[in-house]
């Protein structure tokens, strides 16, 4: 289609990230560039020749700066279809110039509520109402104008307007991304009203919910090669999450190693101590803590060697040369480590030396210890989903009872403690072995409790003498007591509830054994 008037772009942005030298190359490309506010003071900065858009409508900005774009010469100017015979009329009747391209994105109003104390009076006032518009306006008139909302866009636009013009095809790709961030927009509105708005159950769980996503990266496969899969993150996921880790080095990662890698950080940031965590298909087969972080992982390791080849390892310390050496040792084979950094020299080692060296994933996340917001749960099942706040609230000790006629000793209650907290990350029905500050045997995901205890004893073997185990949810029969007693463990911790609880009391009384009482579950299926 040829043009009777000159090139024009609006541009209206509140992040301006490579807006600089894309507006130049639009200079450069001979279009005239109409704006407002910030924006336009920002272009003039540069040095470009800036229309201001009040002097293109006639009418001031109003309200400070509320009402500005919302205009007809505006609206006219991105919805007019020149080929039209009704369309060209108005637009020449009305001065009009239309736009070749729209630029634009939207106030912060999702950056703006995850600020702790943000007030509903800042939260109003970053909700963007002509950004929206004139960006479904575009949209909605793709056939005749291009639609940028990302500065990830800025590229490939300049390139197809140096080619000449933006295709059809590429055009109709802005607009799917631009609705895609109105309603992307629209859902986090809606979602923080009904978080101030309604009942208290109303502000956890709103009537109806609305996830918004971003896609980070296909994957190889899903949990299994026939397959598909792909990894989505929130658009402002915390600096503590696996969305902001960082891959130093290795292969692509796997949906498997993902979740794995999810939940090696969830136990290792249970422990002020260095702690070192051995997980394979989302259980952990080995947990320790140390001195050190190279004691913790020997520790860790030595839980179950055989389960650990081919395991994901989780550290809550930046990983230094004598963890890597450790690591590096013969007949030990890495699929993925997660730690807040490595040492210059350990990351040498680890990407040189294994015969894994090339394959091993190394992930950074520098926030690995700084608190986790309060995350909701999702969980799909056919035709819906299911919502939970998380499992991560503190088990205080002081709400703990000593139910038998013997107390822990100091030494049990410390290993008590500990594989309390590595036991609410196994999955149900869950028993862990422990001693000395490391997990000695594991049973995960089992029908039945006392199958779970047999696997724990048979992984520990002697190890498990003087030492304690750790239910998620209570014995619900004598037998799994009895078992751990014959494993020789000496003390037990777990919710109580059951009503066999006096039997199981019994049952560690007579077999010398300490046992206390949480009062939490910990299922996790």
């Amino acid at each position: 289609m040829s043009r009777a008037w000159p090139r024009r772009a609006l541009i209206s942005v509140s992040d301006k990230t490579g807006l600089a030298p894309f507006a130049q190359a639009l200079g450069q490309l001979g279009f005239e560039i109409l704006s407002t506010g910030g924006t336009a003071k920002f272009l003039k900065d540069l040095g470009l020749n800036v229309i201001d858009v009040s002097s293109y409508t006639g009418f001031p900005e109003i309200m400070d700066g509320r009402v500005k774009t919302l205009h007809p010469r505006i609206h006219g100017a991105i919805l007019g279809r020149p080929d039209l015979k009704e369309d060209a009329e108005a637009i020449e009747a009305h001065g009009i110039i239309p736009f070749e391209l729209v630029v634009v994105n939207l106030y912060p109003f999702e950056q703006t509520v995850a600020k702790p104390g943000c007030k509903i009076e800042d939260a109003i006032e970053n909700i963007d109402i002509g950004g929206p518009s004139m960006i479904r306006s575009a949209a909605k008139n793709h056939a005749y104008i291009g639609v940028v909302t990302r500065a990830d866009q800025y590229d490939r636009v300049i390139a197809g307007l140096q080619a000449g013009q933006l295709t059809p095809e590429f055009r109709r790709e802005l607009a799917g991304a631009a609705f895609e961030m109105t309603a992307r927009y629209d859902r986090a509105i809606s979602n923080y009203f009904a978080g101030i708005t309604g009942t208290e159950t109303d502000k956890i769980f709103p009537p109806t919910i609305a996830i918004a996503l971003e896609r980070r990266e296909t994957l190889r496969y899903g949990e299994n090669p026939h397959q598909k899969a792909a990894f989505y993150v929130e658009p402002n996921a915390g600096p503590a999450t696996l969305a902001a880790a960082e891959k130093l080095h290795g292969k692509e990662l796997s949906y498997n190693n993902l979740l794995d890698l999810d939940a090696a950080m969830a136990i290792a940031r249970e422990y002020e101590e260095p702690a070192a965590v051995v997980i394979k298909h989302n259980n952990p087969c080995g947990c320790a803590i140390g001195a050190t972080l190279a004691e913790a992982f020997d520790k860790a390791y030595e839980g179950d060697p055989i389960s650990a080849f081919g395991s994901i390892i989780g550290f809550n310390r930046p990983v230094d040369l004598a963890t890597a050496e450790r690591l590096c040792e013969p007949n030990r084979f890495i699929e993925a480590i997660i730690a807040p950094d490595y040492a210059p020299e350990a990351f040498a080692l680890l990407t040189t030396k294994p015969k894994w060296k090339n394959n091993v994933r190394l992930l950074k996340l520098p926030g690995f210890l700084l608190p986790q917001p309060t995350i909701l749960e999702y969980r799909r099942v056919t035709g819906g989903l299911l919502m939970q706040d998380r499992d991560d609230q503190a088990d205080p000790q002081g709400d703990w009872k000593v139910v038998t006629k013997r107390a822990p000793t100091a030494a049990e209650l410390t290993d008590l403690a500990f594989s309390w907290k590595v036991c609410k990350h196994v999955k149900s029905n869950a028993i862990v072995f422990a001693k000395g500050g490391m997990v000695i045997g594991v049973g995960a995901g089992q029908m039945s409790r006392l199958d779970s205890s047999h696997i724990a004893a048979y992984k520990s073997g002697e190890k498990s003498r003087g030492g304690v185990v750790a239910s998620d949810a209570f014995f619900p029969f004598r037998d799994g007591i009895d078992e751990a007693a014959k494993a020789g463990i000496t003390a037990a911790i777990q919710p109580g509830g059951s009503k066999a609880d006096p039997d199981v009391i019994a049952a560690c009384d007579e077999h010398g054994m300490s046992m206390i009482f949480t009062g939490r579950r910990h299922f996790k299926h």
